[in-house]
């Protein structure tokens, strides 16, 4: 296996973590482990050819990106909106089944949960943002700063960002500037079209609630490893010792979805088992902090805080 260290994409940053992933998603020959220190870097590998050359093949271009199923139009379908009513989602997903890209769908959108409205809704990682624009165009309008991805992505893996202003996908904390100044957003765009494909793993679900038939019912969307602690929505994502690839690392959320029995601890609900995540190779483990609105504000991120070790420098 021929092996490259990313310093650019650290295990404790969200966008980071999910831009890892998504080299594996982008690439199936892509393998992905994180090293063992306080703050814990990807490190990709492959099988005879450096993953890196084998992520700059597998970059996405234009053509790719609106044919995703997500796209505002595809396939003469009517318009797809970020809140689309269940009827064009749901022909949405029979035109899509069997594509290589129908995750996209399933992972930004559900409509086993349906507003007041007669909409499928969206997940934290598809929040709404001012004039309603889609992820599918977020995601190209990201993916257009990419213009030397043989440079861009090489920088970006080795933690030299090529910031844009632009407010990426809208949910990275990293984005506002140091005096939080929300007028003003930066974002590498690589790490954001990559942290797009990381949603691969993530889909989204809920238990089939519809506000039109039940106006009272609560609606609580629910993706891949995000769960309610103290009334709060938290994400928990892991890093491992081991080399995994996309299929790999698929089951190894299964195994550690936070919901599950016996590996978060009852008494202290972000405390995960040490005898459980040692036997998955997870060797640290953090939860998302949600950026505090002000009155009337919209604004959605997500820093981290690491909870496995509670001590990292030990």
């Amino acid at each position: 296996m021929i092996q490259v260290e990313c310093p650019g994409l650290p295990a404790d940053w969200l966008n980071g973590w999910l831009a890892a992933v998504g080299t594996t998603v982008l690439d199936s020959r892509i393998h992905l482990h994180w090293t063992n220190e306080p703050i814990p870097r990807a490190v990709i590998s492959a099988n005879n050819v450096n993953p890196l050359n084998a992520l700059l093949e597998s970059w996405p271009d234009a053509v790719l990106l609106e044919d995703l199923p997500i796209s505002e139009t595809w396939m003469g379908l009517p318009r797809l909106k970020h809140r689309p009513s269940v009827e064009i989602f749901t022909e949405r997903v029979r035109t899509a089944r069997g594509q290589p890209h129908s995750w996209a769908l399933s992972s930004s959108l559900t409509d086993l949960c349906v507003n007041k409205s007669g909409e499928a809704e969206t997940p934290p990682f598809n929040p709404g943002v001012p004039q309603g624009l889609t992820l599918h165009y977020r995601l190209k309008k990201v993916h257009e700063h990419v213009k030397q991805p043989q440079n861009q992505v090489r920088d970006a893996l080795r933690g030299i960002p090529n910031l844009t202003e632009d407010n990426g996908l809208g949910f990275d904390s990293r984005r506002f500037g140091a005096t939080a100044d929300l007028n003003k957003k930066s974002v590498d765009p690589v790490i954001e079209v990559l942290a797009f494909f990381g949603l691969a793993l993530l889909p989204v679900r809920d238990d089939g609630v519809d506000q039109t038939l039940d106006p009272v019912a609560s609606i609580t969307v629910r993706q891949r490893g995000w769960r309610r602690i103290k009334g709060q929505r938290a994400f928990v994502w892991p890093a491992w010792e081991q080399s995994l690839d996309r299929s790999a690392i698929d089951a190894l959320l299964d195994a550690w979805e936070p919901a599950s029995d016996g590996l978060m601890d009852r008494r202290k609900s972000t405390k995960p088992s040490e005898r459980i995540l040692r036997m998955l190779g997870v060797h640290a483990a953090w939860i998302t902090v949600e950026y505090e609105k002000k009155d009337n504000e919209s604004t959605t991120a997500f820093g981290s805080r690491q909870i496995w070790p509670s001590n990292p420098q030990s």
